[in-house]
């Protein structure tokens, strides 16, 4: 019986994502649907599959009772998502993508920072979080402050990279052009560079968004005030709360979903103009 429901659920997901695409707004909604059917099987799939085990909920809980406890538990989650995402994350973010885009155009400015930089910058970011993570700690405090510097040490050199070799991206015959106009080094960076290294910057915006995240939550493992989205974690893990742990893993997702999708919503409409974006 499940096994049919299965295979009958799998057709049903295949017939709509090989179905021609509606043209307009209902076509994006009808892109949603594929991903949305399959997603439902798999809770279908793991509520029948713990009920019918009857798997301890210590091991596994079913997502029922998941979703239970996201609903009588939304002031601590929505304490627990501030704390994390909105204090931790987001500030990290903004302050290690911004120090990255002023520092690439320095880079970008100087054969001395290029060559002797980037190197270094690679080192410091091959280092384990977990090392630097109670080092952030013991130079922050235990608040929000030191889980934004542990964020901005992940997101700084992949968009610093990303963004250096975006601002490269133009050939030569491109740059000719521009000097022919007699363009400044603003000019041909409004105008040519910035918009080139357009893709190259929003791969690293995309890829910081989902380490501010990790970093942030990883950070709290080793200090935090009683609140935030990995001290909860570890806590109810400690108490055998698993249906909790699930609680914020999932707020964690969609969260970070939701922000990864808002980047390429943005990244679609500025970069319109890139092959990528017009095979869409």
């Amino acid at each position: 019986m499940i096994v049919a429901v299965w295979l009958g659920a799998w057709l049903l997901v295949a017939l709509v994502a090989e179905s021609p695409r509606w043209p307009g707004l209902p076509g994006r909604v009808q892109s949603l649907l594929a991903p949305l059917a399959f997603g439902a099987t798999l809770l279908w799939l793991w509520e029948v599959t713990v009920r019918t085990l009857d798997v301890p909920r210590v091991i596994l809980p079913a997502p029922s009772l998941i979703w239970d406890r996201l609903i009588r538990s939304t002031d601590i989650l929505w304490v627990d998502f501030v704390q994390t995402f909105v204090k931790g994350a987001l500030s990290g973010y903004a302050i290690g993508v911004g120090a990255a885009l002023v520092f690439a155009l320095l880079v970008d400015r100087s054969d001395f920072l290029r060559r002797g930089l980037l190197p270094v910058g690679n080192f410091l970011a091959a280092l384990p979080i977990i090392g630097t993570a109670p080092i952030m700690v013991m130079w922050f405090d235990f608040d929000w402050p030191s889980k934004a510097a542990v964020v901005v040490a992940m997101v700084f050199f992949p968009m610093l990279v990303n963004t250096v070799q975006g601002l490269a991206s133009t050939d030569a015959m491109q740059r000719d052009l521009m000097r022919t106009y007699s363009a400044s080094w603003t000019q041909s960076l409004l105008k040519l560079r910035l918009p080139a290294a357009m893709p190259f910057i929003f791969n690293g915006l995309k890829i910081a968004s989902t380490l501010a995240l990790i970093g942030a939550i990883v950070a709290e493992f080793f200090g935090s005030p009683t609140r935030g989205m990995g001290f909860r974690i570890s806590t109810e893990v400690g108490r055998l709360q698993l249906d909790m742990v699930w609680a914020e893993i999932a707020v964690a997702a969609l969260a970070g979903s939701l922000f990864y999708g808002i980047l390429a919503l943005a990244e679609r409409g500025v970069t319109f103009w890139h092959p990528s974006q017009r095979k869409r």
